[in-house]
């Protein structure tokens, strides 16, 4: 076991990286989706818009990253209160509808970016500083990787103690469990709306500016991103923050170390866990105490 560990011990800590970009961007899916029961296929187009704000904004700098992660900070934001002002009218016609408008809204901004910037994917360096390689228990990995690790953990950190240890994530579930009640304190309810899917929307542009050195930006990542995103939310669980990141961690490892071992079988591994967590936790591996 320690030998197999040692000879792939890159791949390893690749599907930590990966499954850690993977939470960034689901998580916000999974609170959309499992609070507000608003199905958002644009979500992976946030993540390609945060990616193309990084390729533009970074230039090699720190400063630039900062920059770009602000930018992208505001895009996601306006993009989700955009979103939750053309999903509302749709609320009681179900997922159909929202599925409908949502994947629109993909076709029209992804040809508008692939007009804007081209049909290639595009290499988004990280900054200066953060290239290169360090050693890690005898094996070379790039700094940029673990960097990332250590910030998207924080950021899975924030967004658990927000969303599930705050009293602004108490109003949150409050106002899903039983929104008269909480309009009755005097409470907006559709400002609370608002910044969950506002909040969701800027983790997945703040997942495309950090995770474009990882996954650039380019015609198609949108879809690729929202296929593993929903499968990240149907194996987590939906509407919780451990369960997104549990499905995330769990899908990085089966996605990296199933393309590095066995590539003609990786997209079979990949639903294959899917089914497999399905039937034996058809809830997912941490059901949600709150669902719209």
């Amino acid at each position: 076991m320690s030998g197999w560990l040692d000879g792939n011990f890159v791949s390893v800590v690749d599907g930590v990286a990966f499954g850690l970009l993977l939470f960034t961007i689901a998580v916000g899916l999974s609170l959309v989706f499992g609070m507000m029961d608003v199905l958002n296929l644009a979500h992976g187009t946030l993540y390609l818009a945060g990616a193309y704000v990084a390729y533009a904004l970074s230039d090699g700098s720190l400063s630039g990253l900062l920059l770009a992660l602000l930018a992208g900070v505001l895009v996601g934001t306006m993009g989700g209160a955009a979103l939750t002002f053309l999903t509302q009218p749709l609320a009681r016609r179900g997922h159909l509808d929202q599925a409908v408008l949502t994947l629109g809204i993909t076709f029209i901004v992804a040809d508008l970016l692939a007009a804007s910037f081209g049909g290639d994917v595009l290499p988004t360096d990280p900054p200066t500083a953060l290239r290169g390689t360090v050693g890690l228990l005898g094996h070379s990995y790039p700094v940029y990787r673990l960097v990332f690790i250590a910030v998207a953990a924080g950021l899975a950190l924030l967004v658990y103690l927000v969303f599930e240890r705050s009293s602004l994530g108490a109003l949150v579930r409050a106002t899903v469990a039983d929104r008269d009640m909480v309009r009755a304190l005097g409470v907006d309810v559709r400002k609370v709306l608002y910044g969950v899917f506002a909040s969701g929307a800027a983790l997945a542009t703040v997942g495309g500016v950090l995770g474009a050195p990882i996954l650039g930006p380019g015609p198609g990542v949108d879809e690729t991103v929202l296929v593993l995103s929903l499968v990240v939310v149907v194996v987590g669980g939906l509407g919780s923050v451990r369960g997104a990141l549990a499905g995330a961690l769990l899908i990085g490892q089966v996605q990296t170390l199933g393309v590095a071992l066995l590539p003609e079988y990786a997209p079979f591994l990949l639903f294959g866990t899917m089914l497999l967590v399905l039937v034996v936790r058809p809830h997912g591996l941490v059901a949600s105490a709150v669902r719209a």
